[in-house]
């Protein structure tokens, strides 16, 4: 069986460049707001960051003319900024405000990942793919000659054979980073794991495929099938490898969260008579609307396309909410709530390899601040 993971060549800023201005949040998180990111672009203000070289979400409105401005920045942080090359797996300690998360970055072939309906490839993505997102993260990357992701690959891994060990001999390795994240993201370490442990860890990895699924992608889906695309069209050798960071499902840091829904528009009452109408009574989603919940026995699989339609029938928008408190006040404000319970981390691998990729936004891991940041950088092109 051929290996999917593979040691990596790493690029990190020089050391007279300070860490803590370079490392910023996932560019998908805090899109709805901008002073977050106003903030962030003060504190790097004057220095090398990776701000520069990605795109936030929040900032799309800037358009084409800002990926022109990341790919030169690029070019000019190779030649006098990402001077210190890392060849090896990284083995990752995050502090967050559930503790202390593991991580091992590594490289992944993406011919072993594919994003598309009906395939069951050995790394899969664990939420259904927007294919209209593909195009506009192909744009940005498609010319760049840099990648430093956010994407982050689980592993199912009870027994913890992978990732814990190595963090057991953490003290014997190489100590590449140890600061403290901007605007609340806590603090994070990083080892350079021993060449030595390379073939542990690609066994360790491959006794963990079971059933063809080797990897589930947590995080930074769309970017990872943007990158699968860019290989596709470009056939470059570098390109088909692709950065990230494996973490264990059972990591106790790793706190799944159910993404809650809100309606707004449409007759309310005409979304209760369907979902009565499909469902029987009983706990699995609970609609709020009127100062009435009622709950409704049925999975997000099964629900999702029935309120997609009824939103495009009733003229109706969803939205994809974060916290219960949160959807209960936008009910008592008038919209129409679906409460969904959280996924059951143990369960999600099963899930996964029988029913497929579930519906968009079935659950979050954690809180936006602990998401991964951009820190590594790797050349996709020569």
């Amino acid at each position: 069986m051929e290996n999917i993971l593979r040691a990596p060549q790493i690029l990190l800023p020089g050391a007279r460049f300070s860490l803590e201005k370079w490392a910023v949040v996932a560019c998908d998180q805090f899109t709805s707001q901008p002073e977050y990111w106003q903030e962030t672009q003060a504190l790097a203000q004057g220095a090398p960051s990776a701000l520069n070289i990605v795109y936030p979400e929040a900032w799309l409105a800037q358009g084409d003319a800002r990926i022109a401005e990341i790919n030169r920045t690029m070019e000019e942080y190779l030649q006098g900024v990402l001077t210190r090359q890392v060849d090896g797996y990284v083995l990752v300690e995050r502090e967050t405000s559930t503790g202390k998360r593991l991580g091992l970055v590594a490289e992944i072939d993406l011919a072993a990942y594919d994003y598309r309906p009906g395939s069951a490839p050995r790394i899969r993505a664990t939420e259904g793919t927007i294919l209209e997102r593909i195009p506009p993260r192909v744009k940005i990357r498609e010319n760049a000659p840099l990648e430093t992701p956010h994407a982050m690959l689980l592993a199912d891994d009870p027994g913890r054979t992978l990732i814990e060990p190595l963090y057991a001999r953490r003290d014997s390795f190489e100590l590449l980073y140890d600061f403290d994240l901007m605007q609340g993201g806590g603090h994070i370490r990083g080892w350079r794991v021993d060449g030595a442990q390379n073939a542990q860890i690609e066994e360790a990895a491959r006794a963990l495929e079971k059933e063809g699924l080797a990897f589930a992608v947590g995080d930074g889906n769309h970017s990872l099938a943007a990158a699968r695309r860019c290989w596709e069209l470009s056939g470059e050798p570098l390109a088909r490898w692709a950065l990230v960071e494996i973490v264990n499902v059972y990591d106790e840091a790793l706190v799944f969260e159910p993404i809650h829904r809100a309606i707004f528009g449409g007759d309310a009452a005409s979304l209760r008579a369907a979902l009565r109408a499909r469902f029987p009574a009983g706990e699995g989603a609970a609609l709020l609307c009127g100062g009435q919940e009622e709950g409704f026995a049925c999975s997000l699989a099964e629900l999702q396309p029935l309120l997609d339609e009824w939103a495009r029938q009733n003229g109706a928008t969803i939205d994809y909410i974060h916290g219960a408190d949160v959807a209960r006040r936008l009910a008592a404000e008038g919209a129409a709530s679906l409460l969904l319970p959280v996924i059951p981390k143990e369960e999600l691998f099963a899930q996964v390899r029988l029913h497929g990729a579930l519906p968009r936004k079935a659950f979050s891991m954690g809180a936006a601040r602990d998401k991964r940041y951009y820190l590594e950088c790797r050349r996709i092109r020569p």
